[in-house]
């Protein structure tokens, strides 16, 4: 650390710097009218005295208008002049001046040592001190001079004052020095507990778990986004909230409180029952806090602070997890179990045409449907793990979206005669995106198949539409008049293996997913209103957003090995 106390851009010396300018002005208007005073009261006074004096506030009243807002450079140098030096000089010239010698200015040389120990390096305070000394023991020796006598006791009251302001100056310094460490310390204490403010308000708010605190009255004080997403209405009347009003979020405050009561970390998992949606299970750890450090005093605020975890989530990540698990096996297993799967269809429908039992019959479609189950679950898993390996392998083609979107609907119809046609608006005219025909073929047909299981019987129930508005990227949307999907089954849509039904595999979105990923596609589900026979009525719509083609169709598809 440097000898000096001071530093440019420091503010508390920088206010001390311009309150020893405002008191030198006062020093400086006590001195004159002192002397005005002694001039009223009928004493001689020196015109000389009185022009110092005058000169004196003169050179104070300039420097502190001048906006000097910055003390000087610590060391010494002429940028002290104005201050130290004219001090110096003005105090000697009132103290040989005076006519009769009853006053005594020397003392105010104390005031230069001050400033110049707490605003100065130390050799800048030592300096001082010496000058003040010298001029005092020359003072001494004019004094003699003038009145003669003995002049020893003036020469020991200026030895014995100075080696005063020697130890004033060494003993002011060093506080002054010390006050400017700790000051410093202080800052960068305050700087880095706002950056760790800045950095865990940041860490809380991007956190994929939810964090809540609560107080012992049951005050939510702060709460995340993640948070917010799963309180849901009660964010509605801002931070501080109370969550007594709302009985479906009751768990979380008795948790609260048998946390405020053991003192200790609780861990449950609890179900919340919200008005109207399915019910929503947490894993809630709570702990004890305090606002200050050490044991909870009487004085002190204890928090309990909540991280709040979906099951649903954590279901899904372990399904994730165990998706990629699964890996080159799933696929290897999926291609054991296509051989034995081929031979139980064929031995079962060899049967089936030598049974006339009826109850034997009904047992070999069981089979057969069951087998076909099978069927269609390991091309699933072929399907992803042929999308993994390949990704990125090549680029997409341009294809007709109206052309290739209306052949598929076709097929898909001839495939499907029990399902009523879906309705086309195919608006999209010669646009083409960027797509494999085969790769579109899946997506749509996984989305047909996904729409189909929900449908009602109503004309237009059921829509595909294309269009490519103003030159914007050309949609793909898939609508059906189905009931709105629950909250907690919309986060989950596009996961591996998620499934609302117990007979479904839970591939086809996810399948929806990365093949339009693989080709810079995007799809996505929303509620939209369309305008039917019946009037508007609103539905679930997969809406696919493609990218503009950059190079021409290709012949193969990154399924045209896939075995079926």
């Amino acid at each position: 650390m440097s000898n000096s106390p001071i530093h440019q851009e420091n503010p508390p010396f920088t206010r001390l710097w311009a309150g020893f300018l405002s008191a030198r002005v006062l020093v400086a208007l006590a001195l004159l009218a002192l002397q005005l005073t002694g001039v009223a009261l009928g004493q001689s006074a020196p015109t000389a005295l009185l022009a110092t004096s005058t000169g004196y506030l003169a050179a104070t009243l300039v420097l502190r208008l001048a906006r000097y807002d910055a003390p000087p450079l610590p060391q010494p140098g002429l940028r002290w002049l104005p201050s130290l030096g004219i001090d110096l000089l003005a105090i000697t010239s009132l103290q040989a001046l005076q006519a009769s010698g009853s006053m005594n200015y020397t003392p105010l040389y104390g005031f230069c040592v001050l400033m110049a120990a707490i605003l100065g390096s130390q050799t800048l305070a030592f300096g001082t001190s010496a000058a003040a000394t010298l001029l005092m023991l020359a003072l001494a020796w004019w004094s003699g001079r003038q009145g003669g006598g003995d002049t020893t006791t003036n020469y020991l009251t200026a030895a014995l004052t100075g080696t005063g302001y020697f130890i004033v100056a060494y003993l002011t310094h060093q506080l002054a020095t010390r006050l400017l460490r700790e000051q410093q310390r202080s800052h960068q204490s305050l700087m880095a507990a706002r950056t760790q403010e800045a950095v865990s308000r940041m860490v809380v708010r991007h956190v994929s778990d939810g964090v809540l605190v609560l107080d012992r009255q049951g005050q939510v004080r702060m709460l995340n986004p993640a948070a917010q997403a799963l309180l849901g209405e009660p964010v509605t009347t801002g931070v501080p909230f109370a969550l007594a009003p709302w009985q479906h979020w009751k768990p979380l405050l008795q948790l609260a409180q048998q946390t405020f009561a053991g003192e200790q970390m609780q861990s449950a998992d609890i179900t919340i029952l919200h008005e109207g949606q399915n019910p929503m299970g947490l894993r809630v750890r709570a702990w004890p806090t305090v606002t200050g450090h050490g044991p909870a005093h009487e004085d002190e605020e204890q928090l309990c602070v909540m991280f709040l975890h979906d099951l649903r989530t954590m279901e899904a990540r372990l399904r994730t997890e165990k998706m990629a698990a699964m890996g080159r096996m799933s696929a290897a297993v999926a291609h054991e179990i296509r051989n034995p799967l081929a031979a139980i269809m064929q031995a079962n429908q060899l049967l089936d045409e030598d049974l006339s039992d009826a109850t034997h019959k009904r047992l070999a479609g069981m089979v057969r449907q069951n087998a076909e189950r099978l069927v269609r679950i390991t091309e699933d898993v072929l399907d992803i793990a042929r999308v993994q390996h390949q990704i990125g392998s090549a680029a997409s083609s341009a294809i007709a979206l109206d052309a290739t979107v209306l052949q598929i609907l076709r097929d898909w119809q001839a495939t499907h005669p029990a399902q009523r046609a879906p309705v086309h608006h195919l608006q999209a005219g010669a646009t083409q995106v960027a797509f494999d025909a085969e790769h579109l073929r899946r997506v749509l047909v996984n989305l047909l198949d996904n729409a189909a299981r929900y449908v009602s019987d109503h004309d237009g129930a059921l829509q595909v539409i294309t269009r490519s508005p103003n030159g914007v990227a050309a949609l793909l949307q898939v609508w059906s008049d189905g009931a709105p999907l629950d909250k907690s089954v919309r986060q989950h849509l596009f996961e591996p293996f998620f499934s609302s039904e117990s007979r479904s595999s839970g591939l086809g979105l996810y399948i929806c997913r990365e093949l339009c990923q693989r080709h810079g596609a995007t799809v996505g589900y929303q509620r939209v209103s369309l305008a039917l026979a019946s009037g508007s009525t609103e539905g679930n719509a997969f809406t696919v957003t493609f990218r503009a083609p950059s190079r021409p169709a290709d012949a193969s598809s990154l399924f045209d090995t896939i075995v079926v």
